[in-house]
């Protein structure tokens, strides 16, 4: 009967990678729920109950879910401003279970109404300056944690706080902060069978208890099961509607963009298809649950994704155990977290943080079109010393209107603007025939049309995805793109590596001055696409082929 629903086959590596994941999860967990204010065991919460509910309805079949820091940035964000309306965490708690399992709802209706297949349209500098803040929020906030010093709340206060650090530090917490991150680097030199997050965190806390050193440390944490956060929950005073709403979406479309893009990274590793609108419907049901427990939100986590998969998970199942195994953990050692030091905690977060930051982004900002430059920059800086909401919303605008402008350009030169075609549905042009029909099984040709830019970059990549493994060659045809953008760069880098990967040599046709500068920008030119793949006309680049198909 169970063989009908399950394979036993996958059970040994469901358990080992459930387990794997859990593990890693749980340094992770106490440290977001303390980032965000609620409280280390408002981390656990929530990385147990949208673990287990996520896994089990979603549609990611290896996802390890939990908190993440975006996730936990808004949520922090979300706390800061319940408390300054209200004037005490007690009385704002309705406000914020309110505004979690608003949130949830909102991304249970996203995919009812197939939001998700709208989540492409984000442009990567938005995406890009967004996350790179959100790792500068956690960086900044864990400054002071990490000296032993209570921080505020706010990443321009602390700004404005930094002489403090520095002539009221507790050595002996700043000791346990640096021990935390030394191990975190060093320790996957000496294996990587047992996660350096974890690692860290035992070394740390262990040396810390046997010192006796006096450092701040977790406190006391509630053991046994949650109870229900549901207390005035709908006596809410009207004039926090507005703070709900705004958090509740905010943490819904991130929350969707965070778990999409890790459901990509376990497809890409399992050779898989997510399904997208079930993945949102997982994630909002285990979310929904979180919030009148009283956990923060959560998402897809990429690094438990990763090891889940790495370590034998293959269904539904590793990503439950790995919820699973975090409840056992509140249920028997509850009281041993309560003697970890804050500052071992900040150790953990502030290397996570730096992940987080787009380097990729940050490295190419003099290479990549101004203008997505200039977006991506704005929306960090809104970001990490403004507001994460207006940050995205400003984000989107500007960028929108950038590329109406573009396109307006371009319009007015008589140049056209459409969508990407290939042989796909397309027919072959005159000056393609003689060559396509006698090599129409080992080479493709790919025609362009119009700027390269977020918005098409997602149909680029799918076109790409469905080429033939036994196709020997791919020819883009790039007479018709006048305009390439930072999103479109990655799109055609990522295509590229994956045709690599097939074995499909990639040559580009008649690369305009403003593509080809920004591809030899960012070097791939000639790092991936060599120059001698790079051909002024397309019957050039079928007399390279004929010689080289021979070969």
């Amino acid at each position: 009967m169970i063989a009908k629903y399950y394979d036993l086959k996958n059970l040994k590596g469901d358990i080992t990678g459930g387990l794997v994941a859990g593990v890693v999860a749980l340094p992770l967990a106490l440290a977001f729920g303390v980032q965000s204010g609620l409280g280390a065991i408002a981390g656990l919460y929530g990385a147990i109950a949208v673990g287990i509910f996520a896994a089990i309805f979603g549609g990611t079949a290896t996802q390890a879910s939990g908190p993440t820091g975006p996730m936990t940035v808004v949520s922090a964000a979300l706390v800061a401003a319940a408390i300054e309306s209200t004037g005490s965490l007690g009385a704002a708690m309705p406000i914020i279970v309110l505004t979690f399992l608003m949130g949830g709802v909102f991304q249970i209706v996203f995919g009812f109404l197939n939001i998700a297949s709208y989540v492409k349209y984000f442009p990567y500098p938005v995406v890009s300056g967004f996350m790179s803040g959100v790792g500068l929020i956690i960086v900044i906030l864990q400054l002071f944690p990490f000296a032993g010093l209570s921080s505020a709340k706010s990443t321009w206060l602390v700004v404005q706080d930094l002489p403090r650090l520095f002539s009221d530090f507790n050595l002996e917490a700043l000791l346990l902060g640096v021990l935390t991150v030394i191990v975190y680097y060093t320790f996957p030199f000496i294996t990587k069978k047992i996660p350096s997050a974890l690692a860290a965190l035992l070394v740390a806390s262990l040396a810390s208890y046997f010192l006796q050193w006096n450092v701040p440390i977790i406190g006391e944490i509630p053991s046994g099961l949650p109870s229900l956060q549901i207390e005035g929950l709908f006596s809410i005073d009207s004039s926090a509607y507005s703070l709900v709403l705004e958090y509740a979406i905010v943490l819904a479309v991130l929350g969707s963009i965070d778990s999409l893009l890790t459901s990509v990274i376990a497809d890409n590793m399992t050779k898989t298809k997510h399904n997208s609108n079930r993945e949102l419907i997982g994630q909002g049901i285990g979310n929904a649950i979180a919030a009148i427990f009283g956990g923060i939100p959560g998402a897809g986590a990429t690094k438990g994704t990763v090891i889940n998969i790495n370590s034998g998970g293959r269904t539904r199942v590793s990503g439950t155990i790995h919820g699973l195994f975090l409840l056992a953990v509140l249920l028997g050692l509850g009281k041993l977290a309560a003697y970890i030091p804050l500052s071992v905690l900040a150790g953990l977060l502030i290397p996570i943080a730096f992940k987080i930051v787009d380097t990729k982004g940050l490295k190419h900002l003099l290479a990549v079109p101004r203008a997505d430059a200039i977006v991506l920059i704005i929306v960090l800086l809104m970001t990490t010393f403004g507001s994460l909401i207006q940050a995205v919303g400003v984000g989107l605008l500007l960028a929108s209107l950038l590329f109406m402008k573009q396109a307006s350009d371009i319009a007015e030169e008589g140049l056209e603007v459409g969508t990407l075609a290939g042989f796909d549905g397309e027919k072959p042009w005159q000056d393609e025939l003689p060559f396509y029909e006698k090599y129409k099984n080992k080479v493709y040709i790919k025609h362009l049309y119009g700027p390269l830019f977020f918005g098409f970059t997602s149909h680029f990549q799918n076109e790409i995805k469905n080429i033939p493994d036994e196709i020997q060659a791919l020819i883009i045809r790039m007479d018709r793109v006048p305009y390439i953008d930072q999103s479109g760069l990655y799109a055609l880098e990522n295509a590229v590596l994956d045709l690599e990967q097939k074995g499909i040599m990639v040559v580009l046709v008649d690369v305009d001055e403003q593509p080809y500068d920004k591809l030899k920008s960012i070097d791939i030119v000639p790092d991936l696409v060599a120059e001698e793949h790079i051909f002024k006309t397309v019957k050039d680049s079928f007399g390279y082929l004929k010689e080289r198909l021979k070969d």
